[in-house]
């Protein structure tokens, strides 16, 4: 990653304390688009580490701050099954955050994970388009992602065609059984946000944490070509994620 798109780096001595900061970041950048555009516009991922801060925007005193009207929930990508299938990202969300919370039902932006792939996407590009308005692209005020150990992010996966949508909002991501198909933002959409945060944790991620902010993405990783136009990229990342980033001389790293 060149000096000038330098990533954010934030390193947190557990996945606990890291959750706490993104959920105090994610009420701040509530509670300033709220202020300056009445609505806050972010797109939710699944996983584990997302799964303890949706629990903690949940509950107080995070909840209690947080202007829920003006919130509109959409997904940086989603699996092909029902919305109530355990594997859903929209159930993650709902039964973690959604439900708990007194959110607009109509705030609520899901892909329809039950349809064809191809449909399925055509459908959420056209939901982005509406919301969003005539602009190339959509501009989230917050856009949530992890990292795999294999890098991708959403459902961007190394060497996938998907990684030259240059025109498209949400393409499908096609796999054979027994695995899901799914629906993913495209990497301009990543890129066009005024802020994304990556929740990364455990010593199975440090290798890829590595080499995506010290060695600049050789391996060309999808989550390491996420760096927005214009907005700003931040990794937070727990202290066993971040054990091979060279600290304390590390460049981007500003340990808390």
């Amino acid at each position: 990653m060149s000096p000038d798109r330098a990533a954010e780096v934030r390193v947190f001595a557990d996945v606990g304390t890291l959750s706490r900061a993104a959920a105090e970041s994610f009420v701040s950048l509530a509670l300033s688009a709220g202020a300056s555009r009445d609505r806050f516009a972010v797109a939710l991922s699944g996983g584990t580490t997302p799964k303890r801060l949706y629990s903690l925007l949940a509950s107080p005193p995070y909840r209690d701050r947080i202007d829920w009207t003006s919130l509109h929930v959409f997904w940086a990508d989603e699996r092909c099954v029902p919305w109530d299938h355990r594997d859903s990202n929209f159930k993650l969300a709902y039964d973690t955050l959604l439900s708990r919370v007194p959110l607009p039902p109509e705030n609520v932006h899901r892909v329809c994970g039950e349809e064809e792939p191809e449909c399925a996407a055509q459908e959420y590009e056209q939901e982005l388009r509406s919301f969003f308005g005539p602009a190339t692209f959509p501009v989230f005020d917050l856009i949530l992602l992890g990292a795999g150990e294999d890098g991708h992010t959403a459902s961007l996966f190394p060497g996938g065609a998907t990684l030259r949508a240059r025109t498209r909002l949400a393409v499908p991501v096609h796999f054979d059984a027994p695995k899901h198909s799914r629906v993913t933002l495209t990497l301009p959409v990543l890129n066009h946000a005024e802020k994304v945060l990556f929740l990364a944790s455990g010593r199975v991620k440090a290798k890829v944490v590595h080499e995506i902010l010290e060695d600049g993405n050789p391996y060309q990783y999808p989550a390491g070509m996420v760096r927005p136009v214009r907005g700003r990229v931040i990794w937070m990342v727990d202290r066993d994620a971040a054990r091979l980033l060279t600290t304390p001389h590390s460049p981007y790293l500003t340990g808390h």
